[in-house]
């Protein structure tokens, strides 16, 4: 079996850590969720990190107490107040430096600079 050149290991290795990143980004932007509630406490929806709405609670006697357009106004605002706290969550997230990895060119350097060593003989001449 012919063995793969090494700047085309290199790669694959670059292109997995990516693929691994993504993923990671992926589960730390799922966890993300927000729950603000309205000006008057009545409405609260949850929203994720992308935006979307996953829940909507609306108290008892909610719907009484408004009238159909005070009551959207109540719900959109909810919702623009909490898809504003889970962008802010996901930017604090993915900007957190705990969580930001050594860069891709950073770990190609790496990788070449101890592939370059490897290839030295005992001789002290690099193999051609």
């Amino acid at each position: 079996m012919r063995e793969l050149h090494p700047d085309v290991q290199m790669m694959n290795e670059l292109r997995r850590e990516l693929r691994h990143r993504i993923a990671d980004v992926r589960e730390r932007a799922d966890a993300i969720f927000a729950r603000r509630p309205s000006p008057s406490g009545n409405v609260i929806p949850e929203v994720d990190a992308m935006g979307r709405l996953r829940d909507l609670y609306l108290a008892p006697g909610t719907c009484d107490l408004f009238g159909c357009d005070e009551l959207a106004a109540e719900i959109m605002a909810a919702i623009t107040e909490s898809t504003r706290d889970a962008q802010r969550q996901y930017q604090i997230a993915i900007n957190d430096p705990a969580n930001i990895p050594e860069s891709i060119a950073q770990i190609g350097e790496r990788r070449l600079s101890t592939s370059n060593s490897a290839s030295i003989t005992t001789a002290g001449k690099r193999e051609q």
